[in-house]
């Protein structure tokens, strides 16, 4: 089975996002997808990954990465069904495949936690080297990976919501190009606040970072990652998936885990 059958099979077709969103996209590098998820949904994310976060304990995260000051999870695909939606929900892969131009599969999906008083990141792109747009498509550069946060709490500016620097995947430099402290504030950044239930796509050449965790409480959401087919993907699904997992998955699935 091609991608472009997966896609269509898993309900992708050209009416899944509208003309203003993908220019939303294209200029700003995010797009915000409110109540993607209901208030049910959200509660047996939650429910489970604390559950996970239980079992797993120190390990937490190790597949991928540990980082102080939050709760991680990674290899969620291989952990429960649940988390299916999060690479087949057909809003979402239009969204990636238009970045991509429908060459992707799913580099790793992950949970973070900002733990109060933690979780702020310098701001940065998820991709080692500025691209430059000249020989890219529609005056666009020929995009690597593109990431989604599946929010599963309220982001608010007190609660350490992502913070985005509008239009600069298309700066063709890097936050440490231009900044002498990543850490510190962009003039043009916007904080994402949104309810819980909101998934934010986003070109993860748009430089970005979590803020510090101001509130009493978790801040809490999931990372579906892709990256074009050609790309190594940061959790091996071939490795790392089990027979049981496999055998469940749809042929569809299976090809956006290129497995």
């Amino acid at each position: 089975m091609t991608l472009t059958q997966a896609l269509a099979d898993l309900g992708v077709d050209e009416t899944s996002l509208s003309a203003e969103q993908i220019d939303y996209l294209d200029t700003n590098g995010y797009l915000p997808l409110p109540g993607i998820l209901n208030a049910d949904q959200i509660k047996a994310f939650v429910d489970r990954l604390e559950t996970l976060e239980l079992q797993e304990g120190e390990d937490a995260g190790k597949e991928v990465h540990q980082e102080k000051g939050t709760l991680r999870l990674s290899n969620l695909v291989d952990k429960d069904p649940i988390f299916e939606i999060c690479f087949t929900h057909p809003v979402l892969l239009a969204g990636i495949g238009h970045v991509l131009s429908n060459d992707f599969k799913l580099s790793s999906l992950n949970s973070r936690a900002a733990l109060p008083g933690c979780g702020l990141q310098g701001l940065h792109a998820d991709f080692g080297e500025a691209l430059d747009a000249s020989g890219g498509r529609n005056g666009l550069p020929d995009f690597h990976v593109c990431n989604s946060i599946w929010l599963l709490t309220d982001f608010t500016e007190e609660n350490g919501a992502t913070r985005v620097v509008p239009g600069s995947h298309l700066s063709g430099k890097l936050p440490k190009d231009v900044m002498a402290d990543p850490s510190e504030p962009h003039p043009d950044e916007i904080i994402l606040t949104a309810k819980a239930g909101t998934v934010v796509i986003f070109n993860s050449h748009t430089w970005h970072g979590g803020t510090l965790n101001r509130s009493d409480g978790l801040r809490r959401g999931m990372h579906a990652y892709f990256c074009r087919r050609n790309r190594p993907q940061q959790t091996n699904q071939k490795e790392f998936l089990t027979q049981k997992t496999r055998d469940r998955l749809s042929p569809s699935a299976q090809v956006i885990l290129d497995i």
